[in-house]
């Protein structure tokens, strides 16, 4: 049998537990596939009884995570220091927070799990306890060098149903961003967003759209001159490579519906440009795919929202979970269309 999706619950005193508990409560409405969450069961049980939600939970491991799935949400001991309270996060639990992520890939390295589905985090804590990654995606960067032995260039795309996009640059000031923006940049991620698109979405080469770093894409030199001197060389060579890739196009006119209609992923000089309008347009199911990496990682398209975990209105859950239930069942069909079957 396939392994299961292996699921960490990021920051425990934020919405993480909430939704995945909300998922699991909601599998057969979405038709999800088996995962097992990597958390502490007494942190988790804890925010389902404040939730008033019935899911059963039982300590598990990636062999037995199929059977137990349908009798209870499956759970992969991973103690924390000190108890949880919803709303406020605790660098004491960051080791936790770290240790379920490590554990997660290197699971991933030894066959026991088909993808990783990551919980939110808040990088304040984890850099208050010593965290010196950026983030999540720099972090599973150094993971896949240290358990599959090579560099990797990661690459982070915000999936949705209505439009994917892809920042060229993360986490940096904006203004080292024209800096940052060089052809060698821009022709690493093409080249990764062309492979991984093929590998793990099952399409033929993907149709990419470039944004412009100035405004009007920099009108031919007079509104900045990066356009004109870097990208609309390095996309020329990209296109004598074959690679499917346009632009640079004014940023304010390729979102519109008929504009998304003519490209499958828009690549975006800074990180703004590119989450802004995915964000506008598909808030709740947008999933954050990391792109380069040896192994399959999702992850739901939102923060910790500490003031939203654990609380209720009406009965359910403040914290939606349709990003999780988003990156759920893309993390399945990543596994089903590279060969993975559960």
């Amino acid at each position: 049998m396939v392994p299961p999706l292996l699921v960490t619950s990021g920051d425990p005193a934020g919405i993480g537990p909430d939704v995945i508990a909300s998922a699991y409560h909601l599998r057969k409405l979405h038709n999800l596939p088996a995962f097992l969450v990597l958390a502490d069961p007494e942190a988790l049980a804890e925010r389902i009884y404040q939730l008033g939600l019935d899911v059963p939970l039982i300590i598990s491991t990636p062999e037995t995570a199929h059977q137990d799935f349908t009798k209870g949400l499956p759970v992969w001991p991973v103690p924390v220091k000190v108890p949880v309270k919803a709303g406020l996060p605790d660098p004491a639990n960051a080791e936790a927070i770290i240790h379920a992520i490590r554990l997660g890939v290197e699971s991933l390295h030894h066959g026991r799990g088909s993808a990783i589905v990551t919980g939110p985090i808040a990088k304040s804590v984890l850099q208050a306890a010593g965290f010196s990654h950026p983030g999540h995606t720099e972090f599973l960067a150094e993971l896949a060098q240290t358990y599959w032995g090579k560099p990797v260039h990661p690459v982070m795309m915000i999936w949705s149903p209505v439009l994917a996009v892809v920042p060229l640059t993360i986490h940096i000031p904006l203004k080292t961003v024209a800096e940052a923006m060089t052809a060698e940049l821009l022709g690493t991620c093409v080249e990764i967003i062309d492979h991984d698109w093929q590998r793990w979405f099952g399409q033929t080469r993907p149709r990419m759209v470039l944004a412009g770093l100035n405004p009007h894409a920099g009108e031919d030199g007079r509104i900045g001159t990066e356009e004109r001197d870097i990208l609309i060389p390095a996309v020329k060579a990209l296109q004598a490579r074959g690679f499917d890739l346009r632009g640079p196009l004014s940023a304010d006119t390729l979102f519109h519906e008929r504009a998304r209609a003519t490209y499958d992923i828009a690549l975006c000089p800074s990180h703004d440009q590119a989450l802004i309008p995915v964000k506008t347009l598909a808030f709740d199911d947008g999933v954050n795919v990391t792109l380069g990496l040896p192994y399959i990682r999702t992850s739901p398209d939102h923060g910790t929202a500490f003031d939203l975990a654990g609380k209720t209105a009406n009965g359910h859950a403040l914290a939606k979970p349709d990003s999780m239930v988003a990156a759920l069942k893309l993390a399945h069909t990543m596994c089903e269309r590279s060969g993975f079957r559960q």
